[in-house]
């Protein structure tokens, strides 16, 4: 499957970040919209449809083998674990045994998400609200090595003047595909979020990072404290050592606010709560 498309161990990943960050790790991210949760999280903000279609086929072969007691959320779990393997070459331990959650909002996702325009204050505040340290922000930012941003996402930093921040060529760059604030009368097109695309996952985020050549404020932000320039700098001379803190945080994440036991359900389909 990601080998068919490399763009879908990004949107696996990216999946898991939302899902985890917005009420738990408990699948909620992949509910559609019913008139009894009215407006989910997926709505908020738009991800790519390759990583729902892929967990949709993952759960299908999972049903029929055993009915009723892989969970949606283990799954996303397991498929951003082996979404790594194949795009990074490594693998971690997951542990299983989450259930689905059965409510999913919109709003949620504005109270919980870090913004793409944070500055490093309110991205440190962010995490630590998951239980998540510096070295959690800066090793799960690398996933930002790999898939597509939409230009609303960074135009901020283009205009009306070029953030100093950013590279000026690479700026220069990404205007030819964002002409514009997206608007009316320019698209929200799509751009590659490394300045140097590839389909293998590595530590390229950090090298980029401190060429200043990445895309959002809240990438830039890593650059702008002490400690978390430190840790950019680090995982971009040691790739081993950035492995070893991504799986790490990937682990860690995977047990934010989990529901087990008797909470939630196991759901037959990921996209509708059981009736």
């Amino acid at each position: 499957m990601i080998d068919a498309n490399s763009s879908v161990a990004a949107a696996l990943i990216r999946l898991y970040f939302h899902d985890c960050f917005v009420m738990g790790c408990d699948a909620s991210i992949l509910l559609d919209p019913t008139s009894a949760n009215g407006s989910p999280e997926k709505k908020a903000i738009p991800l790519a449809e390759a990583g729902y279609k892929a967990v949709d086929q993952i759960k299908a072969a999972v049903e029929a083998l055993c009915p009723g007691k892989v969970s949606c959320a283990d799954i996303l779990a397991l498929a951003a674990r082996d979404a790594v393997l194949k795009s990074a070459g490594f693998y971690y331990n997951v542990p299983s045994g989450r259930r689905d959650g059965n409510v999913s909002t919109a709003f949620s996702v504005f109270t919980n998400m870090p913004s793409p325009f944070f500055g490093i204050d309110n991205l440190v505040a962010s995490f630590a609200r998951k239980n998540l340290n510096v070295d959690d922000l800066v090793a799960l930012s690398g996933a930002h090595a790999i898939g597509v941003a939409r230009c609303s996402g960074f135009t901020n930093r283009l205009y009306p003047n070029v953030d100093p921040t950013m590279d000026a060529s690479y700026a220069d760059k990404l205007k030819i595909t964002c002409p514009g604030p997206p608007g009316r009368d320019v698209p929200d097109n799509l751009v590659n979020n490394s300045a140097v695309p590839s389909n293998t996952f590595d530590n390229q985020f950090f090298k980029n990072a401190i060429a200043k050549q990445v895309l959002f404020t809240s990438d830039a932000a890593l650059m702008t404290r002490s400690d978390t320039a430190a840790k950019v700098a680090e995982n971009a001379n040691g790739l081993t050592t950035w492995k070893v803190r991504f799986a790490a945080s990937m682990i860690k994440m995977g047990n934010i606010e989990v529901l087990t036991g008797a909470q939630g359900q196991i759901r037959k389909s990921c996209r509708v709560v059981n009736s």
